[in-house]
């Protein structure tokens, strides 16, 4: 009995001193060294200390984690000088944190100079923050939270000094293997208002948008209910502090990743992961001055840049092909610019006002209210364009405007850019023929529309499902007896009235909105738009196609509605959403390779059975990454049949009547 006793107690032992020893305790004190096996935690556990090799490298590494994701590292003590063993040990040597190898050299010390003598001890605070204190008295010497990695942790303060340009930031990693210095670097720059920027080499990558006291204007989604505990702070000698406190009942992280993206993620403590919840730069528009001076970045237009009201590309060629580098330049020169003798001196410059713009950069500022700022900006010749923030007051810009960007109605103010009066009656010009040309056009199209009335007038309007049925029974198609009828009212009730937060996607032909009946079934609702020109058609050929086939890798069709002019599918609800969410977007890395042979394979096995196993041969026609849907356990499912075409058994092509598909 006691050989097998002896076996196990080694077995542990070994265990123990493989994957480290967790002390009781959050303090190293000159008793105590720490050793490449041991770690100790923070009083609430929320943050270990000890040693690590980044993504099964063999370097070793001091550092500090989340206590529930050890590859979550927050800081770093030795980032640029790896031990290449698991002999290194931390203890308190003469006051400081000292971090030595097998020989005894030190790799690291928190490097504290005093000629005092006094005992200390080193403390992992529950912010994350490893402290160096005198014993006695409790006074800090050295903490962690003054020497960040690419971690904004609770408490920490990020600063700059505008006087000395002394500045207190994060740096990357130089790649997810490496914890050295990177490229990327971000904090705040307080030389005029305080903005959040991201470096790449000393070059500006991304910027905030200027901070307002309660937000920063240029970063979308940001309210004051969601971003409780940013502040932004000075002290006397000038610095400008930024901090965050966190809520404790939410375990958040903010770093910067070695790519150079801002991320913030939240912890999930049922998945065990972090999900991320907002990145910078978050597209295109978001990169620092993408389009050039005196341009507008958009993501939503094609092409992405255009010129300032007043302004014209500088080199049309270069533009035209997509290199918007070299930006725009004013088309006609202000008044104020031109000569004694110019016959339209008395004319006075007019501004264009464009609404939710993320302001350029170098502004400067001035108190004030918003009636004000016009008429500052108009009586300097200088000033090139005004906005106004209540937080902040009067801003104003000359020289440049670089680094202009427009939202979606989510971030952003207005923005004044100032233009010559010629300008002004160019536009208004425009206007008269555009409001000329529409209203021709609506002449026009009401006589259509009245002649088209005219002709249908005799013709019944399908509004019911069994007028719809009757329909289709003129036709080659069956609708199955046994497809389940949804009510208008049913499903406005499910999808809480169609609201926007249900809305899942757009689809081809509409938009689709997630639902939950009153037996509690979820469901997803595809509401075929009014304004598509082609839907009838379609609809009534996705419901009669999908109807017919049973396959485990093609969505399910659950019934459909045709009421009060309305055309609807519901479908089964799929809660992974569509395979594109995944593939093209970077935060979400969770198709490892197996997802992806499994994925790969399943819908193989779903085109198999539309081209050959079904009792109708189809071809999808519109088969891409949106039109996969994923569910809970990661089967893909084939959806939107809605440019499907059928062939006959012994056909091998047909033609189609309009273009089709991506």
């Amino acid at each position: 009995m006691l050989k097998p006793f002896l076996h196990f107690l080694i077995t542990i032992i070994f265990m123990l001193y493989r994957n480290g020893v967790s002390l009781e305790t959050d303090t190293i004190n000159s008793t105590l060294v720490l050793k490449d096996s041991d770690t100790i935690n923070s009083s609430d556990k929320q943050f270990t200390l000890g040693f690590f090799s980044p993504n099964g490298t063999t370097n070793r590494y001091l550092g500090i984690w989340y206590y529930v994701s050890p590859s979550s590292v927050t800081w770093v003590a030795n980032r640029d000088h790896p031990l290449n063993d698991t002999s290194g040990t931390v203890s308190i040597s003469s006051k400081n944190i000292v971090l030595m190898n097998g020989n005894r050299e030190i790799i690291w010390s928190s490097n504290v100079s005093s000629s005092i003598q006094m005992n200390t001890t080193a403390q992992l605070l529950n912010s994350g923050n490893l402290v160096l204190k005198v014993t006695s008295s409790g006074s800090i010497l050295w903490e962690s939270h003054n020497h960040p990695v690419d971690s904004f942790l609770p408490t920490m303060r990020v600063s700059h000094n505008p006087r000395t340009n002394e500045k207190l930031g994060l740096n990357s990693w130089r790649s997810f293997q490496d914890p050295g210095h990177g490229n990327f670097t971000s904090g705040v720059y307080s030389a005029g208002v305080p903005q959040i920027y991201i470096w790449d080499k000393g070059v500006p990558r991304w910027r905030s948008g200027p901070w307002n006291g309660q937000v920063f204007t240029g970063v979308t989604n940001m309210y004051t209910v969601y971003v409780n505990g940013f502040s932004m702070a000075t002290g006397e000698d000038g610095t400008v502090y930024f901090s965050r406190s966190f809520q404790d009942k939410f375990l958040s992280r903010n770093f910067l990743d070695s790519d150079g993206f801002l991320v913030e993620a939240l912890w999930d403590g049922v998945q065990k992961d972090w999900n991320v919840t907002w990145t910078a730069p978050r597209d295109q528009c978001d990169y620092y001055n993408k389009c050039g001076p005196f341009s507008l970045c958009y993501s939503k237009d094609r092409p992405i840049c255009s010129c300032l009201r007043g302004y014209e590309p500088m080199n049309t060629l270069e533009w035209g092909s997509g290199n918007w580098s070299s930006g725009c330049v004013r088309r006609t020169k202000l008044q104020c610019e031109r000569g004694n003798n110019a016959t339209d001196k008395n004319k006075e410059d007019g501004f264009s006002r464009l609404t939710f713009v993320k302001v350029p950069d170098f502004m400067h500022w001035s108190s004030g209210v918003e009636n004000e700022c016009r008429g500052l900006c108009l009586r300097n010749c200088s000033c090139l364009a005004y906005a106004y923030d209540a937080g902040i007051g009067c801003m104003f810009w000359s020289g440049t405007l670089i680094d202009v960007q427009k939202f979606n109605g989510d971030a952003g103010a207005d923005f004044y850019v100032r233009i010559a009066y010629s300008e002004l009656d160019k536009e208004d010009h425009k206007v008269v023929v555009i409001v000329s040309a529409i209203a021709g056009s609506f002449v026009a199209s009401v006589c259509l529309i009245l002649s088209w009335w005219a002709c249908k007038r005799r013709d019944k309007r399908v509004t019911t499902y069994e007028e719809w049925v009757k329909g289709l029974s003129d036709s080659s198609e069956t609708v199955p007896s046994d497809l389940p009828w949804y009510s208008f009212e049913v499903l406005a009730n499910a999808t809480n009235n169609f609201n926007v937060a249900n809305k899942l996607g757009m689809g081809g032909f509409g938009p689709v909105y997630k639902g939950k009946l009153a037996n509690g079934k979820e469901v997803a609702v595809k509401r075929l738009s009014a304004a598509s020109g082609q839907g009838l058609e379609e609809f009534m050929n996705e419901v009669v196609l999908i109807s017919k086939l049973q396959h485990r890798n093609l969505v399910r069709l659950l019934g459909c509605c045709v009421e009060k002019g309305e055309k609807m599918l519901i479908y089964e609800y799929l809660h992974n959403r569509s395979l594109d969410a995944y593939l093209f977007d970077r935060t979400q890395d969770v198709l490892d390779w197996k997802k992806r042979f499994n994925i790969i394979e399943a819908i193989g096995r779903g085109l198999l059975y539309l081209h050959r196993d079904s009792r109708l041969r189809i071809i999808h026609r519109d088969l891409k990454p949106s039109n996969i849907l994923l569910d809970e356990d990661w089967i893909p499912k084939i959806s939107d049949f809605g440019m499907a075409r059928i062939f006959g058994g012994n056909q091998d092509q047909a033609n189609t009547r309009r273009v089709v598909g991506t």
